[in-house]
C-alpha cells in the first residue's frame, strides 16, 4: 500500500485516553501540537507561527506504554502513518439530545489529521528521559500435567 509516513515533533496538547475494545485490544489516543517557529529579522529572534493538531493513535503494548509515560505537555517524537479525514456530525440530531433550540441547522463539517504511531518518545533535544523496559508475564506451566499455575 501507498501510505503517508511521517514524523512530527511537538508536545502532547492532552493527556492519553486509555481503554481496551470488547475483544481485549489496548487503545491510547491523545492530541499532539506541532508550532512552527520562524526567525524573525526585524526582532532577531524566533517566533511561533502556526500550530497544527494531530489527533495520534496507539495500539495494544505501544497503547499502555503511552498512558503510563506521556504527560500533558510533555515534549514528543511520534513516527506513523499520517490520516486526514472529513468528519460530519447532524446539527438537528445534537440540538434534538441536547435540547437546544438555536443555532445553525445541518451537518457539520470538520478536517482532521491523524497519526497511527508505531512509535513514540520524548524529544531528548529538549530534556531527559529515564527508560524502563517492561517484561510481559507469562504463564508458568507445570511440567507434569502441562497445566497453567493461577
Amino acid at each position: 500500500m501507498n501510505e503517508t509516513w511521517t514524523t512530527v515533533v511537538g508536545n502532547a496538547a492532552t493527556r492519553p485516553d486509555f481503554w481496551e475494545t470488547a475483544a481485549g485490544v489496548a487503545v491510547a489516543r491523545f492530541r499532539l501540537a506541532a508550532t512552527v517557529r520562524r526567525w524573525d529579522r526585524k526582532t532577531e529572534g524566533w517566533v511561533d507561527a502556526y500550530t497544527s493538531f494531530y489527533t495520534v493513535w496507539a495500539w495494544r503494548t505501544l497503547a499502555a506504554n503511552v498512558a503510563a509515560s506521556v504527560s500533558l505537555g510533555e515534549p514528543l517524537l511520534v513516527h506513523g502513518t499520517l490520516r486526514v479525514r472529513e468528519r460530519e456530525k447532524d446539527q438537528e440530531r445534537e440540538k434534538a439530545r441536547s435540547g437546544a433550540v438555536e443555532g445553525e441547522s445541518g451537518p457539520k463539517r470538520w478536517i482532521t489529521a491523524e497519526i497511527d504511531a508505531v512509535a513514540v518518545g520524548h524529544d531528548l533535544t529538549r530534556g531527559t528521559s529515564a527508560f524502563r523496559r517492561v517484561s510481559q508475564a507469562k504463564p508458568l506451566v507445570n511440567a507434569p500435567t502441562g497445566t497453567t499455575s493461577p
